[in-house]
């Protein structure tokens, strides 16, 4: 199993970046995912989820309205729009897969892909 997160970078505020997990060797369409992020000294923290079907979408207050979870079963393939990116969404975001499930924990995730750096400038 294996989830591959892309897309990160280095954008200025207000700037926009969509990062994409690529998922194989599991029944995607089996797995809500999510996406969490960890800045350097703080826990690990809950971006947005969405269910095995993509017909259901949960996001964290901090990134509602700006940030857009989707997926395609077809490329096994969830994605993370973010746009009006400010300082503190700087992180490294991991997108990780979850049984039938798509929860705000992540102690509760199966898989999780290698992580993707966002910077962004003030």
């Amino acid at each position: 199993v294996q989830l591959q997160a892309s897309g990160g970078g280095l954008v200025q505020a207000g700037g926009s970046l969509r990062l994409s997990c690529a998922a194989s060797g599991l029944a995607f369409s089996s797995y809500g995912t999510g996406w969490f992020r960890q800045a350097p000294g703080k826990e690990r923290e809950f971006v947005a989820a969405i269910s095995w079907s993509g017909g259901s979408t949960t996001y964290a207050d901090s990134v509602k309205g700006r940030f857009t979870i989707s997926r395609d079963n077809a490329k096994n393939t969830v994605y993370l729009q973010m746009n009006n990116l400010k300082p503190e969404d700087t992180a490294v975001y991991y997108c990780a897969g979850q049984y039938f499930r798509y929860g705000r924990n992540w102690h509760e995730y199966d898989y999780w892909g290698q992580g993707t750096q966002v910077t962004v400038s003030s």
